[in-house]
């Protein structure tokens, strides 16, 4: 497994699964403005630029940046496009250097990289896979979804084993562990939440609260199924950029729902002991 250049210091954090429409850019992109107004230099990097919907999203927010005068926080984002060259192998090569380029350069000037990833299988896909400190797979509130993580027998509902998605993430994480000493966090954010109390919403949970153990990840709640996730996209905005949302005055009950479900995704991004040691390196590096 490649390493990166011994400089580089920024924690790598992946939004990654092998299907769309589970919400990965808009969890991407509130934990992208949630680490950045916690004092973090975060970069970012979209490996579905096809598709586009996390640079759109960050795009976006330059408009409404310098239309608005909006005093803002932004990172720097880098977009990388599968290659068409003629052959595969020249496609591998050519997406392998540009992924490689762009996240040393982030990796060197950033505390936190995020990075969003198509909803399939491909080459650029497994590469970041391969290079996450921390994953977060979001899933959908649905059994459709939860067959992403787990093979389940319809008949009993019992767990027959990891799907193929969680075994080559528990690959890539031994593959780490082995090739280079480092581990892989993995967080399954549970997504699009129904707000009602329905007996299916309450089964998913309790089996993503079982394969957690099993399976060997951090499962969190994530964001329920709320307009204001999706209502500020064409101005680049987050909830966390909305006037109170760092002291919760003027926000609705609703408003301040989804604040809570972001810093969930935080704390999972950041725990306690990261946080502090990242707050040991900064000093360090103030008093070199």
């Amino acid at each position: 497994m490649k390493k990166l250049n011994a400089n580089t210091v920024g924690h790598i954090v992946v939004f990654g699964n092998e299907k769309g429409g589970c919400g990965k850019s808009t969890a991407a992109m509130h934990a992208t403005v949630a680490l950045m107004r916690l004092g973090y230099k975060v970069g970012t990097i979209d490996l579905d630029a096809r598709q586009g919907t996390f640079t759109r999203y960050l795009a976006n927010r330059f408009q409404t940046v310098m239309r608005e005068h909006k005093n803002i926080p932004t990172p720097v984002h880098m977009p990388i496009r599968r290659s068409e060259a003629a052959t595969l192998k020249e496609k591998m090569d050519e997406e392998s250097a540009f992924f490689f380029m762009a996240l040393e350069e982030q990796t060197r000037d950033n505390d936190f990289v995020v990075i969003d990833t198509p909803g399939a299988d491909s080459h650029l896909n497994r590469l970041a896979h391969r290079f996450a400190d921390t994953l977060v797979t979001p899933v959908n509130d649905s059994m459709v979804d939860l067959d992403l993580i787990a093979d389940i027998d319809p008949a009993t509902m019992d767990v027959r084993g990891p799907s193929t998605y969680a075994k080559a993430v528990m690959a890539v994480r031994e593959a780490r562990k082995k090739e280079l000493g480092l581990g892989l966090r993995w967080v399954v954010m549970r997504n699009r939440i129904n707000p009602t109390n329905l007996k299916s919403k309450r089964d998913i949970e309790a089996m993503l609260q079982d394969l957690s153990t099993r399976f060997g990840f951090t499962y969190i709640p994530g964001f329920s199924e709320r307009i204001i996730f999706r209502d500020m996209f064409l101005k680049g905005l987050t909830l966390l950029d909305l006037e109170g949302a760092e002291t919760g005055k003027g926000l609705s009950a609703s408003q301040l729902a989804a604040r809570q479900e972001v810093r969930y995704l935080t704390h999972a991004i950041v725990p306690e002991e990261m946080r502090i040691a990242l707050m040991r390196r900064k000093k360090a590096s103030n008093a070199a």
